[in-house]
C-alpha cells in the first residue's frame, strides 16, 4: 500500500502573502497630484470681487461689529458660512485676511486632490495607480482659477474629499457623520451632498435604531444650530445672496446655458467618453469596489449639477458646476492599472495636454455674451496685473476714481452715488446718517473703499436687505438681476437733499412704502438692537420675511404694501 512522505505537501500551493505596501507608496501619486494643483493654482493666484465681500465680514467680526458686511445693519452677505469663520479664526493672530483666503483656498485645493486620490487607493485596494480624473481637473482653466479667488472654492473641495474618504474607511463613526453634515455651512446646495452622503453612510454601516438617531444628531446639530442663529439675527432663513439670486427660481435654459458654456470650450465630452469606454471592461477586469461608496459621490455631483442648472446658472465660467464636477470623477479620480483603464488614462492624458495649452472660452478676459464672465480675465485686466489680489483697479479709470472720491470722502452726512449704478444720479448729497454711505455695484471694491463704520450699499442686494427682496429685472444678468432704483435708497438713508433728475414724488412714496408694516418689519429685524424679543421676532417672522418681494416703483410698492 503506497504511502504518503510527510515532506511532500500534495495539497494545492497556498499562494505567497501579499507583500504590504509601505505608506508612502500609497500617498506619492496622491502628493504628486496636489503639488500639479498647487503650483498652476499659484501661477494663477488672484482674488476676485466676491472674495473681498468675505474679507469686509470678516473685518467687522474682528472689529467687534458681529458678522455683518455694515455695521448697525445685520446683513449675511457670505454664502460660505463656514469660510467666513474660518477667515475669522486665521485674523485673531494679526494675520492679513486677503491673504489668508487666497493662500488658504490654494492649500485646500491642494489637500482635497491628496485626500481624493487617497480615498481611490484605499477604495481599489492598491498603490499601482494612474490618474484619470484628476487629468481632467488638471487641464481646465477654472480649476486654476478657482484654486485661489478668495472664495470657498478650495474648502468645499477639501469637504467633499475629505466626506467620502471618511464614508470609504470609516463610515460607523458617529464623527463621520458630523464631517459629511457639514455642507450646508460649506454652501447652502452642498447641503445635497450631505444627504447623499449620509444616506450612503448609512446603507454601508446598516446601524441599529438608536446609533442611527444618534448619527443624525451628530449630522444635523452644527447646520440646525447656525440656523437658529440665522433666524434670529438676521430674520432670514437663508444667506442674502439667496435671496438675491433666488435660489428656489427654475431657469432650465439659461443653466444648460451655463453648463454648455463649460463643457463646449473644453470638449469635455471626450474624456467622458473614454471614461465610459473602459468603465465596463474595467469594472469586469478589476479589483471589485464596494457599491455604494463607489455611486455616492456621481449621484450627489448629478444633484448639484441639476440644482445649478434649475436656478440659471452663474455668472462666473465654471465656478458653480466646480463641485459637482469633482464629485463625478473622485471614484475615477485615480485609478487601478489595468489595461482598460491605463488606455483611458492614455487618451485623458492627450486630451489634458491639448486643453491645457490651447483650448480656452472665447471671451477671454472678458464678460461674454450671455453675461458669463472670464471673471479672473476680467479683474487682471482692470487691475492691469497678472495676480490681482489687492485691487486697484488700475485699468479700470472709473472703478478707481469712485474708491478714490469714496476715500476722501469726509463723515458726517455724505452719501456718495455712483451715477451708472444708481440710474443717472451722480455726486454727493447729504444723508441723516454720520457716515460715509458709498453706493455701487461692485460690492467687494465698495466694501474695500468705506471705512467699516459706514455703509457700503450696493443696488443688487448681495449685502442690503432692501435691495435684496426687490423684483428681479426681466432678462438681466444671472446674479445680477436686481436693481434698487436710487429713489429706495436716498428715502432709505434719509436724504436731506435730493441730486438732480431724481423724482421727489418718487423718494416719498419710497418713504411712506418703507414705514409700512412688510418694509418696516424688514429694517427692524436688521437694525433693531439685539435683544431677547427682538431675536424671538426675528426667528418668528423669518419665513414670510425671506419669502417679501415688493415692486421697484415706489408708487407700486406703497399702494400695494400700505393697503389696508
Amino acid at each position: 500500500m503506497a504511502t504518503t512522505s510527510p515532506l511532500v505537501d500534495t495539497r494545492r500551493p497556498t499562494p505567497p502573502a501579499r507583500r504590504r505596501q509601505p505608506p508612502w507608496a500609497y500617498g506619492a501619486l496622491p502628493v504628486l497630484v496636489g503639488l500639479a494643483v498647487l503650483a498652476v493654482g499659484h501661477r494663477r493666484r488672484w482674488m476676485s470681487d466676491d472674495g473681498h465681500i468675505y474679507v469686509r465680514t470678516v473685518r467687522q467680526i474682528l472689529a467687534g461689529n458681529g458678522p455683518v458686511f455694515n455695521a448697525g445693519e445685520r446683513a449675511e452677505a457670505s454664502t460660505g458660512t463656514l469660510w467666513q469663520w474660518l477667515l475669522a479664526a486665521a485674523g485673531l493672530p494679526g494675520w492679513d485676511v486677503a491673504t489668508v483666503a487666497v493662500y488658504g483656498g490654494l492649500l485646500l485645493t491642494a489637500a482635497g486632490f491628496v485626500l481624493a486620490g487617497l480615498g481611490c487607493l484605499r477604495l481599489y485596494g492598491t498603490s499601482r495607480a494612474l490618474p484619470l480624473g484628476a487629468l481632467v481637473l488638471l487641464a481646465l482653466p477654472p480649476v486654476w482659477d478657482f484654486a485661489t479667488s478668495g472664495l470657498e472654492t478650495g474648502l468645499a473641495t477639501c469637504w467633499l474629499a475629505a466626506s467620502w474618504l471618511l464614508l470609504t474607511t470609516a463610515p460607523g463613526r458617529l464623527w463621520t457623520s458630523a464631517v459629511l453634515g457639514l455642507g450646508p455651512l460649506v454652501r447652502p446646495e452642498l447641503g445635497l451632498v450631505s444627504a447623499v452622503f449620509l444616506a450612503a453612510q448609512w446603507l454601508t454601516a446598516r446601524p441599529g435604531r438608536r446609533r442611527t438617531l444618534a448619527a443624525l444628531g451628530a449630522a444635523l446639530a452644527t447646520p440646525l444650530a447656525y440656523e437658529v442663529f440665522r433666524a434670529g439675527y438676521y430674520g432670514h432663513l437663508v444667506p442674502l445672496p439667496g435671496v438675491t439670486k433666488e435660489a428656489s427660481q427654475s431657469l432650465w435654459g439659461r443653466g444648460l446655458g451655463y453648463l454648455a458654456d463649460l463643457a463646449n470650450p473644453y470638449v469635455l465630452w471626450l474624456p467622458a467618453l473614454f471614461l465610459a469606454a473602459a468603465l465596463l471592461p474595467a469594472r469586469a477586469q478589476g479589483p471589485r469596489t464596494p457599491l455604494i461608496p463607489t455611486l455616492a459621490p456621481p449621484v450627489a455631483g448629478l444633484l448639484c449639477w441639476l440644482y445649478v442648472i434649475k436656478v440659471g446658472g452663474d455668472f462666473m465660467h465654471g465656478r458653480m458646476l466646480l463641485p459637482g464636477l469633482f464629485l463625478l470623477l473622485l471614484p475615477v479620480f485615480l485609478v487601478p492599472a489595468t489595461r482598460p483603464w491605463t488606455l483611458a488614462a492614455a487618451a485623458t492624458a492627450v486630451w489634458a495636454l491639448v486643453c491645457a495649452a490651447f483650448l480656452r472660452v472665447p471671451y477671454e478676459g472678458r464678460v461674454g455674451p450671455g453675461g458669463i464672465a472670464d471673471e479672473r480675465g476680467v479683474y487682471v485686466h482692470q487691475n492691469a496685473h497678472p495676480n490681482p489680489v489687492r485691487h486697484t483697479f488700475a485699468g479700470a479709470p472709473g472703478h478707481a476714481a469712485y474708491a478714490a472720491a469714496v476715500r476722501r470722502a469726509v463723515p458726517p452726512r455724505l452719501l456718495l452715488l455712483d451715477g451708472p449704478s444708481v440710474g443717472g444720479a451722480g455726486g454727493a448729497v447729504a444723508v441723516g446718517s454720520g457716515q460715509v454711505t458709498g453706493v455701487h455695484n461692485v460690492l467687494g471694491m465698495n466694501g474695500t473703499s468705506v471705512p467699516l463704520p459706514g455703509a457700503a450699499l450696493d443696488p443688487i442686494g448681495l449685502a442690503y436687505p432692501l435691495a435684496a427682496h426687490s423684483e428681479q429685472q426681466r432678462g438681466g444678468r444671472v446674479g445680477h438681476d436686481k436693481r434698487l432704483p436710487v429713489e429706495w435708497i436716498l428715502a432709505d438713508r434719509g436724504a436731506t437733499r435730493l441730486p438732480p433728475g431724481v423724482d421727489p414724488s418718487g423718494v416719498a412714496a419710497a418713504r411712506r412704502a418703507l414705514a409700512c408694516p412688510p418694509l418696516a418689519d424688514l429694517r427692524a429685524a436688521a437694525r433693531d438692537p439685539l435683544s431677547p424679543g427682538r431675536f424671538a421676532a426675528n426667528v418668528r417672522g423669518a419665513w414670510a420675511r425671506t419669502m417679501l418681494r415688493f415692486p421697484n416703483d415706489p408708487r407700486e410698492a406703497e399702494r400695494v404694501l400700505c393697503a389696508p
